[in-house]
Protein backbone atom coordinates (compact mmCIF):
# COMPACT_ATOMS: atom_id res chain seq x y z
CA UNK A 1 0.00 0.00 0.00
CA UNK A 2 1.66 3.38 -0.88
CA UNK A 3 0.76 5.97 1.91
CA UNK A 4 1.66 9.67 1.98
CA UNK A 5 0.90 11.72 5.05
CA UNK A 6 -0.45 15.27 5.54
CA UNK A 7 0.03 17.36 8.08
CA UNK A 8 -0.77 20.87 9.58
CA UNK A 9 -2.52 22.30 12.81
CA UNK A 10 -5.90 22.12 10.21
CA UNK A 11 -7.59 24.92 12.26
CA UNK A 12 -9.79 24.44 10.07
CA UNK A 13 -9.38 21.73 7.70
CA UNK A 14 -11.04 22.77 4.16
CA UNK A 15 -11.61 21.64 1.27
CA UNK A 16 -8.13 22.31 -0.20
CA UNK A 17 -5.87 19.71 1.39
CA UNK A 18 -9.08 17.30 0.68
CA UNK A 19 -8.65 18.06 -3.19
CA UNK A 20 -4.98 18.36 -2.57
CA UNK A 21 -5.25 14.98 -1.34
CA UNK A 22 -7.19 13.97 -4.13
CA UNK A 23 -4.66 14.78 -6.60
CA UNK A 24 -1.90 13.15 -5.02
CA UNK A 25 -3.95 9.83 -4.90
CA UNK A 26 -5.34 9.96 -8.78
CA UNK A 27 -1.91 11.23 -9.62
CA UNK A 28 0.69 9.71 -8.03
CA UNK A 29 -0.94 6.84 -7.49
CA UNK A 30 -1.08 6.71 -3.62
CA UNK A 31 -3.46 4.25 -2.00
CA UNK A 32 -4.19 6.17 1.49
CA UNK A 33 -3.50 9.89 2.75
CA UNK A 34 -2.66 10.46 6.74
CA UNK A 35 -3.83 14.02 7.85
CA UNK A 36 -1.93 14.32 10.89
CA UNK A 37 -2.84 17.26 13.17
CA UNK A 38 -0.18 18.65 15.22
CA UNK A 39 -0.86 19.37 18.44
CA UNK A 40 1.75 22.02 18.86
CA UNK A 41 4.21 23.14 15.88
CA UNK A 42 7.75 23.62 16.32
CA UNK A 43 7.81 27.19 13.93
CA UNK A 44 4.37 28.95 14.93
CA UNK A 45 1.81 30.51 17.33
CA UNK A 46 -1.65 29.21 16.46
CA UNK A 47 -3.93 32.10 15.77
CA UNK A 48 -7.37 32.04 17.34
CA UNK A 49 -6.44 28.07 17.37
CA UNK A 50 -9.17 25.36 18.50
CA UNK A 51 -8.15 23.04 20.69
CA UNK A 52 -6.37 19.72 20.09
CA UNK A 53 -9.60 17.33 20.10
CA UNK A 54 -11.87 20.09 17.77
CA UNK A 55 -8.83 20.01 15.02
CA UNK A 56 -8.87 16.09 15.48
CA UNK A 57 -12.67 15.80 15.23
CA UNK A 58 -12.97 18.01 12.10
CA UNK A 59 -10.47 16.12 10.47
CA UNK A 60 -12.27 12.92 11.37
CA UNK A 61 -15.64 14.83 10.19
CA UNK A 62 -13.82 15.63 7.05
CA UNK A 63 -12.19 12.46 6.05
CA UNK A 64 -15.19 10.70 6.78
CA UNK A 65 -16.84 9.19 3.70
CA UNK A 66 -13.88 8.54 1.72
CA UNK A 67 -11.83 5.15 2.38
CA UNK A 68 -8.38 7.18 1.32
CA UNK A 69 -8.46 9.39 3.81
CA UNK A 70 -8.18 8.81 7.53
CA UNK A 71 -6.81 11.17 10.42
CA UNK A 72 -3.98 10.00 12.33
CA UNK A 73 -3.48 10.78 15.65
CA UNK A 74 -0.10 10.03 17.05
CA UNK A 75 0.85 13.71 17.09
CA UNK A 76 -2.01 14.73 19.71
CA UNK A 77 -1.33 11.66 21.68
CA UNK A 78 2.09 12.54 21.64
CA UNK A 79 1.42 15.85 23.23
CA UNK A 80 4.15 18.38 23.49
CA UNK A 81 6.04 19.82 20.60
CA UNK A 82 5.18 17.90 17.23
CA UNK A 83 7.82 17.11 14.63
CA UNK A 84 7.85 15.74 11.56
CA UNK A 85 10.52 13.19 12.23
CA UNK A 86 9.09 11.73 14.62
CA UNK A 87 5.88 10.88 12.90
CA UNK A 88 7.50 9.56 9.52
CA UNK A 89 9.65 6.86 12.59
CA UNK A 90 6.20 6.33 14.17
CA UNK A 91 4.28 5.87 10.95
CA UNK A 92 6.85 3.40 9.26
CA UNK A 93 6.60 1.42 12.47
CA UNK A 94 2.72 1.45 12.35
CA UNK A 95 2.41 0.39 8.95
CA UNK A 96 5.84 -2.13 9.01
CA UNK A 97 4.96 -4.85 6.52
CA UNK A 98 2.19 -3.01 4.34
CA UNK A 99 3.88 -0.01 3.14
CA UNK A 100 5.06 -0.09 -1.06
CA UNK A 101 8.27 1.98 -0.94
CA UNK A 102 8.73 5.10 1.31
CA UNK A 103 6.11 7.33 2.77
CA UNK A 104 4.96 10.05 0.79
CA UNK A 105 5.72 13.56 2.36
CA UNK A 106 3.26 16.59 1.58
CA UNK A 107 3.54 20.05 2.55
CA UNK A 108 3.22 23.56 0.91
CA UNK A 109 5.56 24.75 -1.43
CA UNK A 110 5.73 28.00 1.44
CA UNK A 111 7.47 25.80 3.50
CA UNK A 112 10.37 24.63 1.48
CA UNK A 113 12.59 27.53 2.20
CA UNK A 114 12.58 26.62 6.06
CA UNK A 115 12.77 22.61 5.74
CA UNK A 116 16.71 22.72 6.05
CA UNK A 117 15.31 23.86 9.94
CA UNK A 118 13.38 20.68 10.47
CA UNK A 119 14.29 18.44 13.03
CA UNK A 120 16.25 15.96 11.44
CA UNK A 121 15.95 17.46 8.22
CA UNK A 122 18.43 15.18 5.65
CA UNK A 123 17.53 12.40 6.97
CA UNK A 124 13.59 12.99 6.47
CA UNK A 125 14.46 13.66 3.15
CA UNK A 126 16.20 10.44 2.63
CA UNK A 127 12.92 8.07 4.66
CA UNK A 128 10.34 10.21 2.55
CA UNK A 129 9.18 10.92 -0.80
CA UNK A 130 9.04 14.48 -0.56
CA UNK A 131 5.59 16.01 -2.70
CA UNK A 132 6.12 19.57 -3.01
CA UNK A 133 2.33 21.32 -3.22
CA UNK A 134 1.93 24.66 -5.24
CA UNK A 135 -0.18 27.20 -2.85
CA UNK A 136 -1.52 30.63 -4.39
CA UNK A 137 -0.20 33.70 -2.92
CA UNK A 138 -2.55 35.72 -1.06
CA UNK A 139 -2.88 38.92 1.47
CA UNK A 140 -4.31 37.90 5.01
CA UNK A 141 -5.95 40.19 7.87
CA UNK A 142 -2.62 39.66 10.12
CA UNK A 143 -5.29 39.31 13.62
CA UNK A 144 -6.59 35.95 11.98
CA UNK A 145 -2.87 34.87 11.00
CA UNK A 146 -0.54 32.59 12.10
CA UNK A 147 3.13 33.88 13.47
CA UNK A 148 6.16 32.42 12.99
CA UNK A 149 8.42 31.34 15.43
CA UNK A 150 12.43 31.12 16.71
CA UNK A 151 14.51 30.57 13.63
CA UNK A 152 11.01 29.91 11.33
CA UNK A 153 9.92 32.64 8.66
CA UNK A 154 6.90 30.73 7.05
CA UNK A 155 3.79 29.86 7.99
CA UNK A 156 1.11 27.51 6.15
CA UNK A 157 -1.10 30.12 4.96
CA UNK A 158 1.71 32.96 4.15
CA UNK A 159 2.58 32.41 -0.47
CA UNK A 160 5.56 30.74 -1.35
CA UNK A 161 8.27 31.72 -3.95
CA UNK A 162 7.99 29.89 -6.85
CA UNK A 163 12.02 31.20 -7.44
CA UNK A 164 13.19 29.65 -3.64
CA UNK A 165 10.79 26.57 -4.75
CA UNK A 166 13.22 26.09 -7.61
CA UNK A 167 16.47 25.88 -5.27
CA UNK A 168 15.13 23.05 -2.51
CA UNK A 169 18.07 21.20 -2.38
CA UNK A 170 16.67 17.82 -1.76
CA UNK A 171 15.29 15.15 -3.57
CA UNK A 172 11.71 15.65 -3.84
CA UNK A 173 8.51 15.41 -6.59
CA UNK A 174 7.16 19.43 -7.70
CA UNK A 175 3.57 19.05 -8.47
CA UNK A 176 1.32 20.87 -10.49
CA UNK A 177 -1.92 20.46 -8.04
CA UNK A 178 -4.92 22.55 -8.70
CA UNK A 179 -4.78 26.09 -7.17
CA UNK A 180 -7.89 26.40 -4.74
CA UNK A 181 -7.79 30.01 -3.30
CA UNK A 182 -8.72 28.95 0.51
CA UNK A 183 -7.30 29.02 3.35
CA UNK A 184 -7.64 27.53 7.30
CA UNK A 185 -6.90 32.10 8.07
CA UNK A 186 -9.27 32.90 5.45
CA UNK A 187 -12.04 30.83 7.10
CA UNK A 188 -11.16 31.92 10.49
CA UNK A 189 -11.48 35.67 9.46
CA UNK A 190 -14.54 34.51 7.67
CA UNK A 191 -16.25 32.90 10.57
CA UNK A 192 -15.30 35.73 13.34
CA UNK A 193 -16.30 38.50 10.95
CA UNK A 194 -19.65 37.10 10.18
CA UNK A 195 -19.11 36.17 6.18
CA UNK A 196 -19.75 33.88 3.90
CA UNK A 197 -17.75 30.45 4.43
CA UNK A 198 -20.18 27.84 4.59
CA UNK A 199 -18.58 25.75 1.18
CA UNK A 200 -15.13 26.29 1.78
CA UNK A 201 -15.51 23.27 4.25
CA UNK A 202 -17.31 20.02 3.88
CA UNK A 203 -20.79 19.56 5.34
CA UNK A 204 -19.50 17.55 8.33
CA UNK A 205 -16.48 20.88 9.45
CA UNK A 206 -19.32 22.87 8.62
CA UNK A 207 -21.26 21.42 11.25
CA UNK A 208 -18.59 20.86 13.38
CA UNK A 209 -17.91 24.38 13.63
CA UNK A 210 -21.39 25.37 13.94
CA UNK A 211 -22.61 23.00 16.76
CA UNK A 212 -19.31 23.99 18.94
CA UNK A 213 -19.61 27.91 18.01
CA UNK A 214 -15.90 27.78 16.75
CA UNK A 215 -13.67 30.74 15.74
CA UNK A 216 -16.57 33.22 16.78
CA UNK A 217 -18.87 31.63 14.99
CA UNK A 218 -22.46 33.32 14.80
CA UNK A 219 -25.65 31.97 12.90
CA UNK A 220 -25.28 31.16 9.96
Amino acid sequence: MKIAFLGGSFNPIHIGHLILADWVCKNLGYDKILFVPVFTPPHKEMADAATAQDRLEMVRAACAGDPRFEAETCEIDRGGISYTWDTACFLERKYAGQLEGKLGLIFGGDLASDFDKWNHAGELAKKCDIILAVRPERQEDERFANRAVGVYSHDEDNPFCREKLSDFPFPCRKIENPQVDISSTGIREAVAMGRGWRYLVNEGVFEYIKEHKLYGFKDY
